[in-house]
């Protein structure tokens, strides 16, 4: 404003001095103004002048006022939208330190799992070495099998229908035999792990090497089948079959997959292989046989109990036939006992009816027309 009311001065200054140039101008031109024309427009000129410095001067003040107005109105908006935000952000602020510190806080459980999971996958490779370490002895293997065969028979069979190196008549002891009544009579169940072969054909690295661990395979296995035919299958004593137990899955199908000459040879000497799994449900078959067997014998035990309530029952119906008879002659004999009853008082009644007389000199009494009195009648049974 300040710029424009200057601007405003200079342009009436210039004004003026034109007016006082052309006034001496035609003064010394025409000679037909005068000097007081001069002042007069001098005088016009500087209240013009004071005019638009006092207009001038009512614009600035009131463009002042409105742009303080404006300004405080835009301060008060800032300050309101500042305040606005800052409460956002501190909103915002305290849910996301929030979330954050559930994240964390999750995100540390899920750690401490995780080095759980650690400790359990360490503590499992340990024991998958001691394991190995263990198959890799001949003698620990065997063990290792029949520690299997009786955790699995130990879960399917009772007590009494089991037990574990049963020593046979033959000398031989014998892993674990089953108890089962005749036929077919006690199975044998002896464990074996041919695990040597069997893991030397997997590393093999040529065709010629794995042939060649394959044929050693089937021949322990057939050695075994053999061995437990001769040693565990005794006529008279243990069922015309046995089982030969192996703890290995894989041996088990590799030997049902690839050597079937294996497993017939193991049929023709009724030495049935068996893994873990085929075990359990043998097992669950033998338990069928044995509960079948322990019915047949309730059975025949309720059938002897039977037989002998039948002869109470018929010795009971011959004692109730002896008393009907004893209540038959009971009753006759008190009919009897009735009717000698009546006769008697018939008899009585008669008595009481007759008209007696004086008595005699003798003490005798004497009716007056001397009626004779009946002559007394047979006494009946």
């Amino acid at each position: 404003m300040t710029f424009a009311l200057i601007v405003l001065t200079i342009a009436v200054l210039i004004g003026a001095g034109g007016v006082i140039w052309v006034v001496s101008r035609g003064n010394r031109e025409g000679g037909g103004q005068s000097m007081e024309q001069l002042v007069a427009s001098q005088q016009t000129l500087t209240g013009q002048l004071i005019s638009l410095t006092e207009q001038q001067a009512a614009s600035s003040a009131a463009t002042t006022k409105a742009v303080q107005e404006s300004s405080e109105r835009l301060t008060k908006a800032m300050n309101e939208r500042l305040e606005e935000v800052q409460t956002r952000m501190g909103e915002n602020l305290s849910k996301s330190s929030k979330e954050t510190a559930e994240s964390v806080a999750g995100m540390t459980e899920r750690l401490a799992v995780i080095d759980r999971a650690q400790e359990n996958i360490t503590k499992l490779s340990t024991d998958v070495v001691s394991l190995q370490h263990i198959l890799d002895d001949k003698q620990a293997r065997g063990a290792f099998g029949e520690i299997q065969l009786e955790a699995i028979v130990e879960d399917a069979l009772p007590k009494a229908a089991y037990e574990f190196q049963s020593t046979l008549s033959n000398g031989k002891r014998a892993d674990c035999l089953v108890k089962l009544p005749n036929p077919p009579g006690s199975v044998v169940v002896d464990a074996k792990f041919p695990l040597t072969a069997y893991r030397n054909m997997l590393d093999a690295d040529n065709d010629a090497d794995r042939v060649s661990f394959a044929k050693q395979l089937k021949t322990d296995v057939k050695k075994h089948i053999k061995d437990i035919s001769d040693k565990y299958i005794i006529a008279g004593e243990t069922a015309d079959s046995a089982l030969m137990f192996l703890p290995s899955e894989a041996v088990y199908a590799e030997l049902h997959v690839n050597h079937a000459d294996v497993i017939e040879a193991s049929y023709k000497a009724r030495v049935y292989i068996v893994s873990p799994t085929t075990m359990m449900v043998t097992l669950n078959t033998v338990r069928a046989v044995l509960r079948g067997a322990e019915m047949r014998k309730q059975a025949g035990v309720i059938q002897a109990e039977v037989g002998t309530m039948l002869g109470d029952v018929a010795r009971l119906s011959d004692r109730v036939g002896s008393l009907r008879t004893h209540f038959d002659l009971a009753n006759r004999d008190i009919g009897r006992i009735e009717i000698s009853a009546g006769k008697v008082q018939s008899r009585g009644t008669k008595i009481d009816e007759l008209d007696l007389g004086k008595s005699d000199q003798k003490g005798l009494l004497v009716s007056e027309e001397s009626p004779a009195l009946p002559a007394p009648s047979t006494p009946e049974n």
